[in-house]
């Protein structure tokens, strides 16, 4: 995608030593554009602790050159054991933050120690563009349902709802939910996008529509409990979001609030997709809502926002009663019957085991 006319992937190794590591601080969006140099493993965990970096499919990709910058210092196998373990336990519900590091393992276990740094750095390219591949395919599944809207009311613009950050920050290139978004506006369709702030981080608020933004979508940012509003008074054809794992039987966790959205879009009608790369699909588990482990967070994030002052200062400030507690569950958990369907990079399938194990006969 392009930020000013210059194309950008969310994460790059430095053209010049071939090494080090390039993320934006999405912790700055949308006030600064600023780039962060990561050189160690302690840097790479911090940034996807932090939230610098977020999004299940850029976590993964993340972790794979953090461990690249790891092995740089130490290849031996203890130590990329040890290394490895460290960068896994710095978000516990994005399945691909450990589908990433597994991937690594498994390759490099099986390649000489003097070998390990040239042999991940190759690896972990390869997942990179492999995301960029797979969000390109969901992008084009997803914009034939959006042009299959458009044809059923002629013109008028087609409006979609989205939650949280799906787009291309939140994954190496293009995005997940925002990716078919993307693909139907440049293919001219009329499209307005109603984007739910998200809090308590605001990653709609700041990032989805700081990307809309850039790349010309029309948009209006809405608060979280203005969704189910405007899908009873018929203003919602489609919503759709992406999600940070999603069970071999449908069930879809993503960012806290979107089982709400699929619960008022279920009552009103209104089709309700995920974007789900095959990465983010956890076989291991059936049922979401018992066996996922939901990530608690800073009560700070509730109880204090940051924004730009009147005078350009970025500050923040506290909006809840002070000596009040906070609760900050990061995520919660679809049921598959909720959900219209699923959006993969082989296509399209119904929320439920056997639409998955239809479009991956593999895994059966």
């Amino acid at each position: 995608m392009k930020v000013d006319g210059v194309a950008y992937r969310s994460v790059w190794v430095d053209p010049g030593d071939s090494w080090s590591v390039h993320i934006f601080d999405q912790t700055k969006l949308p006030w600064a554009l600023e780039i962060v140099r990561l050189t160690t493993r302690d840097q790479a965990a911090h940034a996807i602790k932090s939230m610098q970096v977020r999004g299940a499919p850029l976590i993964g990709a993340v972790a794979a050159y953090g461990l690249c910058l790891a092995l740089r210092g130490d290849a031996s196998s203890d130590a990329m054991e040890r290394d490895a373990a460290i960068l896994a336990a710095t978000r516990p519900t994005a399945i691909n933050l450990r589908w990433a590091l597994d991937r690594m393992l498994i390759r490099l276990r099986n390649t000489r120690a003097a070998d390990r740094v040239d042999t991940a750095y190759a690896e972990a390219a390869a997942i990179a563009d492999e995301d960029v591949a797979q969000c390109e395919a969901m992008g084009r599944y997803g914009a034939e349902l959006i042009e299959g809207i458009a044809a059923a009311k002629p013109g008028q613009r087609v409006n979609l709802l989205t939650h949280c950050n799906a787009g291309w920050l939140a994954t190496v290139d293009w995005g997940t939910a925002l990716a078919p978004i993307y693909k139907a506006h440049d293919a001219g369709i009329g499209l307005h996008v109603w984007v739910d702030e998200t809090r308590p981080r605001n990653q709609g608020a700041a990032l989805t529509a700081w990307e809309l933004g850039s790349h010309g979508v029309p948009h209006t940012v809405i608060a979280d409990n203005a969704g189910g509003h405007y899908m009873q008074h018929g203003m919602v054809d489609m919503a759709i979001v992406g999600t940070d794992r999603v069970t071999r039987a449908g069930d879809v966790a993503n960012k806290i609030g979107t089982y709400l959205k699929a619960l008022a879009a279920w009552d009103n009608g209104v089709p309700f997709w995920v974007a789900c790369p095959s990465t983010t699909i956890d076989w291991t588990v059936s049922d979401g809502v018992k066996e996922i482990p939901i990530e608690e967070r800073s009560a700070a994030e509730v109880t204090d926002l940051t924004g730009r002052m009147e005078d350009g200062t970025i500050a923040t400030i506290r909006v809840a009663a002070v000596g009040s507690p906070a609760a900050n569950p990061a995520f919660d958990v679809t049921p598959g019957r909720l959900v219209t369907g699923l959006i993969t990079e082989r296509g399209r399938c119904a929320a439920t085991a056997e639409g998955l194990l239809g479009l991956f006969p593999e895994r059966a």
